[in-house]
């Protein structure tokens, strides 16, 4: 993977975990119909739980050694 794939990655992780973050405000706050809330927590929480495998790989991964 290249340096750039690297920062698009870790772009799309980060943005996950911002989604994520409004999505468990909702379900928790705002929405009342129990089933909706329990979807948007599952979205919220599948969305927190890739961009932290994708941020774990990004960080082992280490740097492409490139000029």
């Amino acid at each position: 993977m290249s340096s750039l794939d690297k920062m698009w990655l870790s772009f799309y992780a980060m943005g996950f975990m911002v989604i994520s973050m409004g999505l468990i405000y909702l379900s928790r706050y705002k929405i009342k119909n129990r089933v909706v809330r329990i979807l948007f927590a599952i979205i919220a929480y599948t969305l927190l739980i890739t961009s932290f495998f994708a941020m774990v790989y990004l960080v082992f991964n280490g740097p492409t050694g490139g000029a």
